[in-house]
């Protein structure tokens, strides 16, 4: 498996109306929690689960953006947080044209937040 810091993607995590709301615009510049904390909170495939749960707990009509990092260059950082794993933090607007794609997290499912690839 590849080591987080390599991920060319990532996902956020988002409320259907905050999705919404970067189809609307064009972009996405966070969620309050990312807007108090100058960067935007992102997720390596393999701390999504981790992720819903700890911030995600008892939420529904959520959706799983996923991010493609390549095209936002110097914006994105990988740094420590969580148990001193690294996550990605993106320090700029992330435009529409950088989601590869955008599903609804079904709970009920063995893996609500199953990721292909």
């Amino acid at each position: 498996m590849r080591s987080g810091r390599l991920a060319a993607r990532a996902f956020k995590i988002l409320t259907t109306g905050q999705w919404t709301a970067w189809q609307s615009s064009g972009h996405f510049a966070g969620a309050s929690i990312d807007l108090a904390d100058g960067f935007i909170h992102l997720s390596a495939a393999e701390q999504v689960e981790g992720t819903l749960a700890r911030h995600f707990a008892g939420q529904s009509g959520l959706v799983l953006v996923e991010v493609d990092l390549t095209g936002l260059g110097e914006a994105v950082k990988w740094e420590p947080s969580r148990d001193d794993a690294f996550f990605p933090h993106v320090y700029a607007p992330i435009p529409m044209s950088a989601v590869l794609s955008a599903k609804p997290i079904n709970r009920g499912d063995d893996n609500p937040t199953k990721i292909s690839g």
